[in-house]
């Protein structure tokens, strides 16, 4: 993070300094509350003593001491009254500085972590976003503020049962630490909550959703969970029972034998509307005919998941192979006409 010895050591002289004024008061926390206060003064132009209490969950009081000790230990804090706090120009602890296009990525970066982890990891990556805004010249953060009020990121469905709002930081210290985690789990076809215990492999983001891949012990082989039907997550302290492979050994393992062919032909204008969807459907290959596009497949769920995706748009295709899929097709839509007579 440092570019040479002396910075390193004045850093850390800063920090002893801040130390002991604040243990002369307080405790540790007071001494990390007022560190993570400089980071967020850094990282805007101005900071209000509301919206700092706010979010250390102060009262004003304690504000206005923190940044009474900021003053002392000789950071150049502006305040005006009725409006905030700011940091002199040219303050810079640590000398890191990006460009508007570095910058740029960091939004994208916030936005994503935001929508698509658990609300732990979430604000893990805010005060790392602080750390990094706190080095950012005055009219960059201007810029950089002015880009975040205009991107939204919006999520097609829920990604992680919100009673469980550390499931990502519990998987990421299971796969780290080689610790089995407890977990409670509402598979797709079952009525009732199971419980697991299971050794984590690795996380995959696929077709909008996270998933796990683990070795289970309550069915003694390697599974996929999904983490939105998490009911429930722990830690643990035992131990990984098995020295597992990389991620991708065992998302390619597989039994191809339990796979069935596919072939569709689709109208040619409806074609590459579904090039989003069509792999996890177990897409293939494709080909151009007179009569439109053909589409092979080799699918593990026939007669659930690609029937019902078909139906989407089955006006516009013909089976061609296999039989069972037509007859799938026809019990569908006979159930559909009788709700639709009821």
């Amino acid at each position: 993070m440092f570019p040479n010895r002396q910075l390193r050591k004045k850093w850390k002289s800063y920090l002893y300094e801040l130390y002991i004024k604040c243990m002369g008061k307080d405790s540790i926390k007071r001494l990390d509350r007022i560190v993570a206060i400089l980071i967020q003064l850094q990282s805007k132009r101005v900071v209000t003593a509301q919206a700092l209490a706010e979010r250390f969950d102060v009262s004003l009081r304690t504000v206005y001491r923190d940044i009474r000790t900021l003053e002392i230990s000789g950071v150049p804090i502006i305040s005006e009254a009725g409006v905030g706090y700011s940091i002199m120009e040219g303050y810079r602890l640590p000398p890191i500085m990006f460009t508007r296009q570095e910058a740029s990525s960091f939004v994208a970066a916030e936005k994503l972590m935001q929508k698509f982890t658990d609300k732990s990891l979430g604000a893990y990556h805010q005060s790392a976003m602080y750390k990094i805004k706190s080095v950012m010249r005055g009219k960059d953060k201007d810029w950089l503020e002015a880009l975040e009020s205009q991107v939204v990121i919006d999520p097609a469905q829920e990604l992680f049962n919100k009673e469980i709002p550390d499931a990502l930081e519990i998987l990421f210290e299971s796969i780290a630490e080689k610790k089995q985690v407890a977990l409670m789990y509402q598979s797709l076809n079952a009525m009732e909550v199971t419980k697991r215990d299971i050794e984590p492999v690795g996380l995959f983001h696929e077709n909008n959703f996270w998933y796990l891949m683990a070795y289970c012990h309550l069915r003694q082989d390697y599974r996929q969970f999904r983490t939105d039907r998490m009911a429930g997550i722990r830690r643990t302290n035992k131990g990984f029972t098995w020295e597992h492979g990389s991620l991708e050994s065992y998302r390619e393992r597989k039994d191809p034998e339990n796979k069935t062919t596919v072939r569709i032909l689709v109208d040619r204008e409806v074609a590459r509307y579904l090039k989003n969807s069509r792999r996890q459907y177990g897409f293939v290959s494709e080909c151009e005919r007179p009569e439109g596009v053909e589409m092979t497949f080799r699918t593990y769920s026939l007669v659930y998941g690609f029937a019902r995706w078909y139906l989407m748009f089955a006006d516009y295709a013909t089976i061609l192979e296999p039989e069972s899929l037509k007859e799938r097709i026809k019990e569908l839509l006979k159930k559909y006409h009788r709700r639709l007579e009821r």
